[in-house]
């Protein structure tokens, strides 16, 4: 769990320190969650995500919100921008615009280790969660689609991404 080195309230005017042994790792997902929007005042989200080398991360998908940064940490992410497909390796920085549509992956040569970061904040932790449970077993894909204007994650087709 978050450690506060002063309380936060309803505005970003806090410092939140979160060490990594105390975040909490969805081990099925290999997402580390590290700052949800209400820890934040609604300022950002972040999690570390784990990709093995081969591994998809989610569909094509776009939020009305909220830009997301990609953080190569290390490795290779192959990701859909818009009606383009970028590869991105350590030290590169990758912004999403609102509302274009975009997915990632792992390519089959390389894992990928990636800080993303929302801003403003949207409800993540509850979303990867429902997505862990999902990798577990104990949930469906339909569970997710029902959550999408909750979680500001709409999922749509894309020609490009194959």
């Amino acid at each position: 769990m978050a450690t506060e080195i002063v309380t936060t309230g309803s505005t970003p005017d806090a410092a939140l320190l979160v060490r990594y042994d105390e975040a909490e790792l969805l081990e099925a997902l290999g997402v580390r969650l590290y700052a949800d929007h209400e820890m934040t005042g609604g300022a950002m989200s972040a999690n570390r995500t784990l990709l093995a080398a081969g591994t998809n991360g989610p569909p094509p998908h776009y939020h009305t919100t909220s830009a997301e940064m990609f953080y190569m940490l290390d490795g290779r992410l192959r990701v859909l921008a818009g009606e383009e497909v970028v590869t991105i390796g350590e030290g590169d920085f990758l912004l999403i615009p609102p509302n274009t549509i975009h997915a990632w992956a792992a390519p089959a040569e390389a894992s990928a280790d990636v800080l993303i970061v929302f801003t403003p904040g949207i409800e993540r932790f509850e979303y990867f969660r429902l997505v862990e449970r999902i990798r577990q077993g104990g949930a469906t894909p339909d569970e997710v689609r029902a959550t999408m204007d909750r979680f500001d994650n709409h999922f749509v087709d894309s020609p490009v991404w194959q």
